[in-house]
């Protein structure tokens, strides 16, 4: 057996991940994930809950009239087989839909993959241990995404910061958890005392022309971005993800080509070979800051048009069988 990320890994058995035959047990696997109470549902893997409230309520619709227009669309030709481990990825992550879409699906108990992808919806991932065998293994060594390895390697890979000191530095800051997902930015003056798993980041003034605040969601294959999401919101919920709206934009004409190459260096930097980054554009400087990175991201946004939902999965279906294949590139810094 080959440890994927340490000596000391533990063996965690590949579930059957396949989409055919027993619809039932797939279900009550789907809804095992979660901890439901008359209020709403916690996920039990990352601890986030879900209110049943109007809004969340109108998302959930919102999805599944998406993963419903996915499953009757053509498909492309010749789609890998992906063993995930620890976890499987469930509909709702943005690799599913792609590898649909892709003609590919993911590998069933025992089987051997076409590629072996790390999946497990946590900022810190466990080591897993798979068998030998000469398949390319993607995110194993994207072990860390939290908050301040994150603005490491955008430092490394960028030449500029996005880290402040909260003891030294003045001024506006942000101030956010280590971990994904949890949306908890809030703005403090600096200096500061510093509080225990946060940090501390520049207030990056990311306004569009009509002022709403416009997060550049980039999607990004073997550290390719493929398609951007520009999630639009106002002020007030900046730091949230409820959308307003969302546009799609192919990335030549959000991004540079030497921020593009910047953009493969990160990924390289935190060997992120499928991921979500999440990125703003300073309305002053110009300069580009990513302030997040997600090797589970969700999507595509549910504020998105459906028609652009599917244009947008099926750019990531092509991307991804286009890659399979290729060899991630080395990192070009170290953090």
């Amino acid at each position: 057996m080959t440890d994927a990320e340490s000596p000391e890994a533990h063996a965690h058995p590949l579930k059957d991940q396949s989409s055919p035959a027993k619809g039932q047990t797939r279900v009550t696997s789907i809804l095992s994930d979660f901890d439901w109470s008359w209020r709403g549902v916690t996920v039990r893997k990352t601890g986030a809950r879900v209110p049943f409230d109007a809004a969340h309520l109108s998302e959930v619709f919102h999805w599944c009239v998406y993963f419903l227009a996915v499953i009757f669309s053509p498909r492309l030709r010749g789609g890998p087989v992906v063993g995930f481990a620890p976890d499987p990825a469930r509909p709702w992550y943005l690799i599913w839909p792609s590898l649909f879409l892709a003609g590919g699906r993911p590998a069933r108990a025992g089987e051997t993959p076409d590629i072996w992808m790390h999946f497990e919806d946590q900022t810190r991932s466990r080591p897993v241990r798979l068998p030998e065998d000469d398949k390319p293994r993607w995110n194993f060594a994207a072990h860390d995404l939290s908050k301040s390895t994150v603005a490491a390697a955008f430092e490394a890979a960028f030449g500029y910061s996005l880290s402040l000191n909260p003891l030294t530095d003045s001024g506006e800051a942000v101030e956010k958890g280590e971990a994904n997902g949890i949306h908890d930015g809030r703005i403090v003056t600096l200096p500061c005392p510093p509080q225990a798993d946060k940090v501390y980041q520049r207030l990056i003034d990311n306004r569009g022309d009509d002022g709403l605040m416009e997060d550049l969601r980039t999607p990004t294959i073997g550290g390719v971005p493929v398609v951007v999401f520009i999630k639009r919101r106002p002020e007030a919920v900046r730091f949230s993800n409820d959308n307003s709206d969302c546009w799609l934009r192919p990335v030549e004409d959000v991004f540079s080509s030497d921020e593009i190459d910047a953009i493969g260096r990160f990924c390289s930097i935190l060997k992120l070979d499928w991921g979500g980054l999440d990125i703003l554009r300073d309305r002053a400087s110009g300069l580009i800051y990513i302030v997040d990175a997600n090797r589970t991201d969700m999507g595509p946004p549910i504020a998105l048009p459906l028609p652009d939902k599917l244009k947008a999965t099926y750019a990531l279906a092509s991307a991804l069988n286009k890659t399979l294949n290729k060899t991630r590139p080395q990192a070009v810094g170290e953090i």
